[in-house]
């Protein structure tokens, strides 16, 4: 239901509807429009290391923060 051209997210929209158009006049396939969605999802998280949902409040979850490497330094000899 997310317009994978301008973003635009529609209403409710029965499973039987296969294609719709949306108000910027993309003409979608529901299939098609949902992989360009999951794919522009997917490269946003390997750019940025965001998280695509909203973080949620349970105990215990995990930060949408990207981990930058930590440098090692117990074990290694000095020259």
């Amino acid at each position: 239901k997310l317009c994978s051209n301008c973003g635009t997210l529609q209403g409710r929209m029965p499973l039987h509807v296969r294609t719709w158009t949306c108000d910027c006049g993309a003409v979608h396939d529901r299939d098609v429009n949902a992989a360009k969605n999951l794919l522009a999802a997917g490269l946003a998280v390997s750019a940025c290391g965001a998280g695509v949902r909203p973080q949620r409040s349970t105990p215990g979850g995990q930060s949408a923060v990207k981990q930058e490497a930590q440098r090692a330094t117990a074990g290694i000899p000095r020259l």
